[in-house]
């Protein structure tokens, strides 16, 4: 049954790719036939709706939360900053770049004529890939013993189990962007434990696609009416509310609100050490004791209100069962490619 479910999710994700496909082409046209505004707005409507419902297409949490994440998330904000004549995102791009751009979350750039843009090497994708990957099975096994450990043990291994998931994820595209159109990719995550502050962290050093979007599309225009600690507070609230919404496509629960008050708390942190830093002559800790300090403020808060939003859920059973349904499958493509007796992967 695992291998079986898998299986039909290999399906659902053909059938996604071509319909991610066929709707990018579609707004590529439009976005290129109208001028930014309300009227091109109307016209990528329907690529929007079909974003967010895509997640519900697969049956699996991972395909779920990483399709919420790269196009119910990502991809629609995208779109909308197409819809005003911003973004990434450009009707003269080639069409496979402008899928990739919309559906992928990378920040693609072209080398520059004289050579000097900073390649990336793509070992150190496929090290990454390898680490994370070999690492991964590892810590979704300790979820077995998950029920003698103590709450802070659990928390610290979803955190870490967080970590290479998505240092993977990224990589993982990085290694295909490069590979198939051979450009660089915006780095996505840049060494998060060395972050001195909040705004450090949050947007300069985690998960960098989304203070990328954010800026731009809320952080921008509310910051040129309200001001900086206005467009920080509901840069946060978005991410908050757009995390609520993974949350809901990863275990198909009603939102707590935990979640985006982690957020809303973190930005409301981060806007007061903003105004705090204006003010020269203040005293400001060493960065041998900011560090540590905002990495304690972080993993502090995430312990108390983001984790245990995973834990309620049953988030660990969920990707359990993934992970049992992923090996399942692979063991199958493996007596496959030995020519060993045993089922055969469906075709559909």
């Amino acid at each position: 049954m695992p291998a079986a479910l898998m299986d039909g999710e290999l399906g659902s994700l053909l059938k996604v790719s071509a319909a991610v496909w066929a709707a990018m082409s579609y707004a590529r046209v439009a976005a290129a036939r109208t001028s930014p505004g309300a009227g091109r707005l109307a016209a990528l409507m329907p690529a929007v709706v079909l974003f967010y419902g895509i997640p519900f297409a697969f049956a699996t949490t991972g395909f779920r939360g990483i399709s919420g994440f790269f196009l119910s998330w990502l991809g629609t904000f995208k779109l909308f900053l197409l819809a005003a004549g911003r973004g990434p995102l450009d009707p003269s791009l080639p069409l496979a770049q402008f899928v990739c751009s919309a559906s992928l979350p990378v920040k693609l750039r072209q080398p520059t004529s004289s050579g000097k843009a900073k390649k990336q090497d793509p070992a150190s994708a496929a090290t990454k890939i390898i680490l994370s990957g070999g690492l991964i099975p590892f810590i979704l096994y300790a979820f077995q013993f998950r029920e003698v450990m103590s709450r802070w043990q659990l928390l610290l291994l979803y955190t870490t189990l967080i970590y290479f998931a998505v240092d993977f994820l990224l990589a993982s595209v990085q290694g295909v962007i490069h590979g198939v159109l051979g450009m660089e990719m915006e780095p996505q995550v840049d060494r998060p434990y060395l972050a001195s502050s909040l705004r450090d962290f949050w947007g300069r050093r985690w998960n960098l696609m989304v203070p990328a979007i954010l800026r731009p599309s809320v952080y921008g225009p509310v910051r040129a009416r309200f001001g900086v600690a206005a467009g920080v507070l509901a840069s946060f609230l978005v991410s908050g509310l757009m995390h609520e919404l993974i949350f809901y496509y990863l275990m198909c629960q009603p939102p707590s609100g935990d979640v985006a008050a982690f957020f809303l708390l973190n930005g409301a942190c981060a806007a007061a050490e903003a105004w705090w830093g204006r003010h020269a002559g203040w005293w400001r800790p060493q960065r041998v004791v900011a560090v540590p300090l905002t990495l304690a403020f972080v993993g502090g808060t995430g312990f108390w209100l983001f984790f245990p939003a995973l834990i309620r859920g049953g988030l660990d059973e969920l990707m359990l069962q993934d992970f049992q349904g992923m090996l399942a499958l692979m063991e199958q493509g493996g007596r496959w490619l030995a020519g060993a007796p045993g089922p055969v992967l469906s075709t559909r």
